[in-house]
């Protein structure tokens, strides 16, 4: 079995996820950008019950965000690590750069790339999806 681990900051809250993974992708919605106080999040998506979280130091919180997704971080270090919600059913989104292993692909696409920040300017050829939710045009 192929697998991929990695740990917030201080160690606190470990992860596991079996490979291959969903996808990987950079997000550029205001949620993530705030959350995490980057201009972007590389996240990478895998079946929620093919990953194993391990917060022995019971530091893992949850932060509810409407409408219905939900961050996990450690509340000792502050690490932003997971987000999960009812629009994408069986996955577990994991921060790309908490990974300490290889992964088996690289990011694929942009996501929500209407809503970037200005004052990153991106020279790569993936895809530049646009927030599904802000309609035509």
């Amino acid at each position: 079995m192929n697998t991929a681990s990695g740990t917030c900051l201080c160690g606190g809250v470990s992860f596991s996820a079996r490979l291959p993974s969903k996808w990987v992708a950079h997000c550029h919605c205001t949620r993530c950008r705030r959350a995490h106080g980057a201009a972007f999040v590389t996240w990478v998506g895998v079946a929620a019950d093919e990953a194993v979280i391990d917060d022995a130091s019971g530091t893992l919180r949850w932060f509810g965000q409407p409408p219905g997704g939900e961050r996990g971080f450690c509340s000792r270090c502050g690490s932003p690590m997971f987000f999960r919600s009812g629009r994408w059913p069986g996955e577990l989104h994991i921060a790309r750069a908490l990974f300490a292993t290889p992964l088996d692909r690289e990011p694929q696409a942009h996501a929500y790339y209407d809503t970037r920040v200005p004052w990153v300017h991106l020279a790569d050829d993936l895809p530049k999806k646009a927030d599904p939710d802000a309609g035509p045009g």
